[in-house]
Order: C-alpha cells, then sequence, then structure tokens
C-alpha cells in the first residue's frame, strides 16, 4: 500500500538508547534535519564502505569472500558459486561486512552495517545480528530504528539448498504474533538472508518444525513493509563513495523521483532524477551514480523524494546520514 510519506530525517546519534530492542519503535514529531559538522580530526573514524556480501556456498553451508563493490541493483548482490561441496580452506581472518534490516521508525525497512570476523558461516552471522537487534546510536535517532524481531528469539540452524535458505528459529520469534499476515519481523528476516546471491528465497521453521504459507521473496514484503522509494544501497549509515551508487526499488508515478546528496550544514551537492524500470502501481529497481564535491570527509545526508503531482511539493521522502568523502 502507497501513502504519501511525511519527509523522514534521521539523526546519527550517540546518546542512550531511547527504545528496546525486540520491538517496533512507535511514531513520533521527526524533529529538525541535522548532521555531526564536518571534520578533519583523524581520530573520527568513517563508518563500514557499504560493501556487498560475500558468496554463499549452497551446500547446507555458507562461505565468504573478501568484500566487493556496492551492487548496481538489488537484485544481484555478487556471484553465484554452483560448487556442491565446499571445500577445506584455512580458517577466514579479517573482518567482513553484512548487512541486517531493521525497522525505520514506523516507515518501514531500513538496511544497516555490521563489520564482523571473518567466517565462513556469513547467512548465519547476519542472522545473528538482526537478532541482536539495533545498537544505541541507532536507537536513539530520531526517528528510531528498531526491530520487530523480539530479542529472545534463537537462531537453532540455517542451511542453504537450491536457492532456499532453511532458517530455523526458536518459537519466541512468533511471539505477540497473532495476525493472518506476516508482519515486520519476517521481512526482516527474508529480507537479511536474500542479501546473498545464493538465497532467492526463505524457508521457516520454528524449533525444528517447517511453517507453511509464509512468504519468502522480497516481494510479498514491498507495499506492506517499504516506503514508495527504498534505498538498499548505501545503508544507512553506510561510507556513501564517491560517485554515491543509490540503488533499490520504487513505486512511484510514471517511474519518476529525484535523489539528492546533502552536505553537512543541509546545503545539495548533487540533485539528479532517476527513473525506475517500472512505476504507477508497480514496484522498479533502479541505480543511479551521483558524483557529488566537498573538501573533505563529512556526515551528509542521502534524500530520496517524489514530487506532487498537485503542487510539485516533495512526498514519500526519506533522509539518512551517509558518510561523504572527496572524490578520487
Amino acid at each position: 500500500m502507497r501513502t504519501a510519506g511525511r519527509p523522514v530525517v534521521v539523526l546519527l546519534s550517540l546518546a542512550t538508547a531511547l527504545a528496546l530492542i525486540g520491538c517496533t519503535p512507535t511514531a513520533g514529531p521527526l524533529g529538525t534535519p541535522s548532521s555531526p559538522a564536518p571534520t578533519g580530526d583523524a581520530s573520527v573514524a568513517p563508518p563500514s564502505g557499504d560493501a556487498t556480501p560475500g558468496p554463499t556456498v549452497s551446500a547446507g553451508t555458507t562461505a565468504t569472500a573478501a568484500p566487493s563493490s556496492p551492487a548496481t541493483s538489488p537484485s544481484a548482490p555478487g556471484p553465484t558459486l554452483t560448487t556442491a561441496t565446499p571445500t577445506a580452506s584455512p580458517a577466514p581472518t579479517g573482518t567482513i561486512v553484512v548487512r541486517a534490516y531493521f525497522v525505520l521508525g514506523n516507515t518501514g525497512l531500513v538496511p544497516v552495517l555490521r563489520t564482523i570476523p571473518a567466517t565462513t558461516g556469513v547467512a548465519s552471522a547476519a542472522m545473528r545480528q538482526l537478532i541482536t537487534g539495533p545498537a544505541a546510536g541507532e536507537l536513539a535517532a530520531n526517528p528510531a530504528i528498531g526491530s520487530a524481531v523480539p530479542a529472545s528469539t534463537r537462531l537453532l540452524g540455517l542451511t542453504i539448498k537450491n536457492g532456499v535458505a532453511t532458517v530455523d528459529l526458536s518459537s519466541e520469534f512468533q511471539a505477540g504474533y497473532a495476525s493472518s499476515a506476516p508482519d515486520a519481523r519476517y521481512g526482516q528476516v527474508v529480507y537479511t538472508l536474500t542479501q546473498f546471491a545464493t538465497v532467492k528465497s526463505v524457508a521457516f521453521e520454528f524449533d525444528g518444525q517447517p511453517a507453511g504459507g509464509i512468504p519468502g521473496q522480497r516481494s510479498a514484503y514491498q507495499d506492506q513493509l517499504l516506503r514508495a522509494i527504498f534505498v538498499d544501497h548505501p545503508a544507512w549509515g553506510a561510507g556513501a563513495g564517491n560517485p554515491v551508487v543509490v540503488s533499490g526499488v520504487a513505486n512511484v508515478f510514471e517511474a519518476a523521483f529525484r535523489v539528492q546528496v546533502k552536505d553537512a550544514n543541509g546545503k545539495v551537492l548533487a540533485d539528479r532524477p532517476v527513473m525506475a524500470s517500472c512505476g504507477t502501481g508497480c514496484w522498479g529497481t533502479f541505480s543511479v551514480s551521483v558524483p557529488y564535491t566537498v573538501a573533505r570527509a563529512q556526515w551528509g545526508t542521502l534524500r530520496v523524494f517524489d514530487l506532487s503531482a498537485k503542487d510539485g511539493s516533495p512526498i514519500d521522502v526519506t533522509e539518512y546520514p551517509a558518510w561523504l568523502t572527496p572524490a578520487g
């Protein structure tokens, strides 16, 4: 269901968490746009770049590779491996970046990045990050990033075979769920697992028992959980790169909308029209490369929005922080 959205502004904050992990945050005033001031302080660590997760091996286990550059399409985050059984290899070292999908205010899903120790069980690691829930700064953002996945949930098992990730969760996952339609918690799991190229859909089990009737594809959750313009790359609070590759899905009038990049003071650095592959009642993919100019690294804002056919005012607006860097 598509509705005209109020502007959404996310303030990156290190304040004390305002919500409890495992609960969907309530709606509230959005406040005034703001970002941390530009800084040249070398002690300010930039966030993780929005890297594509490594591939998974479809043999009941998962494997990882070094993160690659951002995907140009959310439907193709990495190469697909056809190896039936993973061969023995040295234990991975270093770190990798995975995505977990949480809930931004009450407006829909939002991807965030997690840098974790390198592992051969990448999909399981991503699920554990999802269950752990948002970080304190994400909970304290305005609007808050929350989760519909109960924090008491346990990951009991995960296998990937023939493009299907079968995830076994403890019964706590279903706590308080009484609707006949899947809610945000299922969408969070489906999006988190389908970030990997070898996962096309998700099958749910609870305490080892298969659960039928739960949609396992991303498309099943678009109208229920996403705003009219959903940005999958870059993730919330990620390093944007320069140019920033903005990609995702949209369902807007005549498939047309705009993307902007703003600096820490709110100045518009770039403003580009975007065309999705489908619109006016259907979800289409989009990907656009947006160069911008800044003198030094700083927190800025990525903004996507549609224009009202009635008066040309911005509608379906989503804004969240991005780490901007000089080109080159």
